[in-house]
């Protein structure tokens, strides 16, 4: 897209900063991307740690204002650029279902998703746990199975909140798509199958995801 000084977004393939671009592009903002080099330990070197002391990825600058957690920087893109139909409002009927679905994505599915990606594909083969590996991947199931029960209504819903794309959807797709890069979403509902395969056709997504 057409650079913007004001918005920097600092990306990596695959990682939480798929979410902060998937918002960035459904929106239309102009932003230029800079991609930190990938060094174990080091990620970006001391150019990065100035931006991001912990030296993760994402980063999002917008002038003098940096956001470090994906999901912040997109509530903050559709609040400060907005308004946006990615966001449901307090007057509408599902502003608690937005609310919850999008949290749901870090603060009940992280901890699964991590540890399954860590202990089946990521960590090296000595220091996997496969006692853990099994645990985590049991609760994402309970989780995906809640997911297709509850915020699909068992394929009744196409979104997760009202009808359309919004936040809550970039929050869980993304650790959809986690699951699927390790091979590990196979066995998920097939309304969850089927949702993901929806968010998939989105030019934004596909542009977010591809590299």
């Amino acid at each position: 897209m057409t650079a913007d000084p004001r918005l920097t977004l600092y990306h990596a393939p695959m990682s939480r900063s798929v979410r902060a671009r998937w918002c960035l592009e459904e929106m239309g903002l102009p932003y230029r991307i800079e991609r930190p080099n990938f060094q174990h330990g080091d990620v970006g070197g001391d150019a990065f740690k100035a931006v991001n002391p912990l030296q993760k990825i994402p980063a999002l600058q917008d002038g003098e204002d940096i956001l470090l957690e994906s999901l912040a920087i997109c509530d903050y893109l559709a609040h400060r650029y907005g308004p946006t139909p990615l966001v449901v409002t307090p007057d509408e009927a599902d502003y608690g279902r937005y609310l919850e679905w999008t949290y749901f994505g870090e603060a009940t599915m992280a901890m699964g998703v991590n540890l399954t990606l860590a202990h089946t594909s990521l960590l090296p083969e000595a220091h996997r746990n496969p006692g853990l590996a099994k645990w985590a991947r049991g609760e994402v199931d309970k989780q995906l199975k809640v997911l297709a029960e509850r915020g699909l209504e068992n394929g009744a819903r196409q979104f997760l909140a009202g009808d359309r794309l919004t936040l809550a959807d970039m929050s869980l797709g993304y650790m959809i798509f986690l699951l699927k890069i390790v091979k590990q979403f196979d066995g998920a509902p097939e309304p969850v199958r089927a949702y993901f395969d929806r968010l998939r056709q989105f030019e934004s997504w596909k542009r977010a995801s591809a590299d």
